[in-house]
């Protein structure tokens, strides 16, 4: 039996196939995640969203140790990697109530998240928009270029966000992203219930009259690939090091094959190997 690691499109191992039987022949459509698969600007997004569940969860009467918590905030956050934050913070409220807590309202812990997490990425989207960095230096390598190919391809393409709608269209423009996509950016609503990536692949496959192959979806977050695959679409896991902005992440390529990956990529570096394996050129 063949490994994944054993293998590749034309003996580069950049491009890892984990499902050799993948069907790459019928895209016309291509949907994205956008934080940690195009932009690193909200990088360390984690490191926020895990103290604040540690600190919130602490104030309840029947807290675990400190330590305790730190890890199950940890494995949440990782599991959760995808979906949108309110659903993070409801998940946050109830385990307030089942530790004899009386929580907010979960879009008031989403607020002081946001206000936190703001805090500590608004000096880098000012850097870019003021031309102090360039935009290429804050996603990840080689994704420009890559929207450049399918965009001449012929690919129609979306982008669908965990992050409010609002940020990410603005984030989207910043970097460079958004002329790609049109009005094919999808964030996070207020009423969340209306918007999910799950919906968003379904309504383009309804939509288009599409079968599931005809879509090709990237995403470094498990929601997205498990969405994906049950909608009968083709995979794409970005194990992406958001801190260099190239190199495999061993712990995200675990997780999206683990997640149904069809592929496993570190970054957009080489188009060449993507393109031949998605256009077969």
């Amino acid at each position: 039996m063949t490994s994944p690691t054993d293998q590749s499109v034309a003996g580069n191992a950049f491009l890892e196939i984990v499902n050799p039987s993948v069907d790459t022949s019928s895209i016309q459509h291509a949907l994205f995640d956008f934080d940690g698969t195009i932009s690193v600007m909200r990088e360390g997004w984690q490191e926020i969203m895990i103290p604040l569940f540690v600190e919130v969860l602490a104030d309840t009467p029947n807290h675990e140790g400190i330590e305790q918590l730190e890890q199950y905030a940890r494995d949440y956050v990782a599991r959760s990697t995808g979906i949108d934050t309110i659903y993070q913070m409801i998940h946050l409220a109830e385990q307030v109530e089942s530790r004899g807590g009386r929580p907010l309202d979960p879009l008031d812990y989403k607020k002081e998240y946001l206000k936190r997490l703001m805090d500590r990425i608004s000096s880098r989207i000012e850097a870019v928009r003021s031309g102090q960095v360039h935009p290429l230096d804050v996603t990840m390598k080689g994704a420009i270029a890559f929207l450049e190919m399918m965009r001449d391809h012929g690919v129609k393409m979306y982008v669908a966000s965990g992050t409010d709608h609002a940020n990410v269209v603005d984030e989207a423009t910043v970097v460079g992203a958004a002329q790609f996509f049109g009005e094919h950016i999808y964030g996070a609503l207020d009423n969340y219930w209306e918007r999910s990536k799950a919906k968003v692949i379904q309504d383009i496959l309804q939509k288009n009259n599409l079968s599931g192959n005809s879509l090709v979806v990237f995403g470094d977050g498990f929601v997205e690939i498990e969405n994906c695959k049950e909608a009968g679409g083709i995979a794409v896991g970005v194990a992406s090091d958001e801190v260099n902005r190239c190199g495999m992440n061993q712990w995200k390529r675990e997780r999206l094959i683990d997640a149904g990956a069809d592929v496993i990529i570190p970054d957009f570096s080489d188009i060449d190997a993507l393109e031949r394996f998605l256009f077969n050129s």
